[in-house]
């Protein structure tokens, strides 16, 4: 060994323990603080799942309260007939329905589409529903009111809830006397319905109306049409134009040629057409949009 080199310095037994206890105490000290972070994200998981059960089970019970309110039987009265196709793009739907017996010879329906979907448009429409006038009644009976006027009424009641956000809404509401097959109806920014012809033509019925819940005091107008056996009148709400689109962007004359391909078809026959052509698109298992359909047949 060179003089100038001093003899490496040996730690004591004693002192590389107490080094080793340091650093194992260290690690200890880090281990148990990554435990405990670890329990404490495992409950908050436990707690995030339990929390997402619950929000799946009160969905899941809305949309089966949402169902209840749809109706159970459609009214078959005379020679017309009444189909329906109902698909929420979620648990709920934003869009609603209804056909019911107003008299002997009347039965109205109405159909509204609450912009956007899920459960604030599901629960603007429990309130159109709520909302719908269909008679006034008076000490010496009662009289239908014209589609228009109810369509009215439905536009005040709307703008009398002062909403706290820009909420608004499409409807249509009409009926149909079915001993003259005479259909009368109004609309509210609704698309509007089809008729097709038993000869096989396709025209679309007008009328005028601006959506729900904008403008106080919106005139509506009536349209009244004849339907006369082997004819079938269709009602929609704008979900038609997103089903039938193949790419992102929305293009409404693929609907109408998909319709064009069906028109010969009965009204029962349409809708089944319809709901398995939207069955096997891509992504038909997570719809962009609410999609309600009603198809009302002259027998």
């Amino acid at each position: 060994m060179h003089p100038s080199n001093p003899p490496p310095t040996i730690l004591p037994a004693v002192a590389i323990g107490q080094q080793l206890q340091t650093v194992i105490d260290t690690l200890q000290t880090e281990i148990t603080s990554l435990q405990t972070e670890v329990e404490l994200l495992r409950r908050r998981d436990d707690s995030l799942n339990r929390y997402m059960q619950r929000m799946d089970e009160e969905m899941r019970l809305a949309a089966r309260l949402q169902r209840d309110f749809l109706p159970k039987q459609l009214p078959q009265i005379g020679r017309i007939r009444f189909h329906t196709l109902f698909r929420p793009a979620g648990y709920v739907s934003g869009d609603l329905y209804d056909i019911m017996r107003l008299d002997e010879t009347h039965v109205g329906f109405y159909m509204a589409d609450a912009v956007g979907h899920g459960l604030p448009a599901a629960l603007l429409t429990m309130f159109i529903k709520n909302a719908l006038v269909t008679k006034q009644i008076g000490p010496d009976g009662y009289r239908l009111l014209p589609p228009s006027q109810t369509m009215a009424r439905l536009n005040d009641a709307l703008l009398s809830q002062n909403l706290s956000h820009a909420t608004f809404a499409t409807a249509i509401y009409g009926y149909i006397n079915t001993a003259t097959q005479t259909v009368c109806f109004a609309r509210g920014g609704h698309p509007n319905p089809v008729l097709l012809k038993r000869q096989g033509e396709v025209r679309q019925l007008e009328s005028e109306g601006a959506l729900l819940g904008i403008f106080p005091d919106e005139p509506f107008t009536d349209c009244r049409v004849q339907m006369e056996a082997g004819d079938r009148l269709l009602l929609f709400t704008d979900g038609v134009e997103v089903a039938f689109s193949e790419t992102e962007q929305v293009d409404p004359t693929q609907w109408l040629g998909e319709l064009e391909a069906r028109k010969t078809l009965s009204a029962e026959a349409l809708l089944q057409s319809f709901a398995e052509r939207i069955d096997a698109n891509t992504g038909s298992l997570a719809p962009k949009d609410d999609l309600t359909m009603i198809a009302i047949e002259a027998a």
